[in-house]
């Protein structure tokens, strides 16, 4: 946490005040909700295939919402290369 290694039984909670953040390692399964109020969450990774890198346990829920783009995209998104790059 914020820079510190530390070590989690499986299925441990961990709250998160303002501002602290968490680096998870590849494979590690996790969620993220709020408790209390609305909340941002942002992720930052290393380079990934959003195809087949990102597995969640509810099928309710996706990488991406269903958005259809009016214009094309300014960057590409790994999973874009096959459909943009041609």
């Amino acid at each position: 946490m914020d820079g510190i290694a530390r070590s989690f039984p499986p299925g441990h909670r961990l709250r998160l005040s303002p501002g602290e953040s968490v680096t998870l390692m590849p494979g590690d399964w996790h969620a993220f909700w709020a408790e209390e109020a609305d909340v941002f969450v942002a992720e930052v990774s290393t380079v990934n295939d959003d195809a087949i890198d990102n597995i969640f346990e509810d099928p309710r829920v996706s990488r991406f919402s269903g958005i259809e783009e009016d214009e094309d995209p300014v960057h590409l998104l790994v999973s874009d290369y096959g459909t943009w790059l041609r």
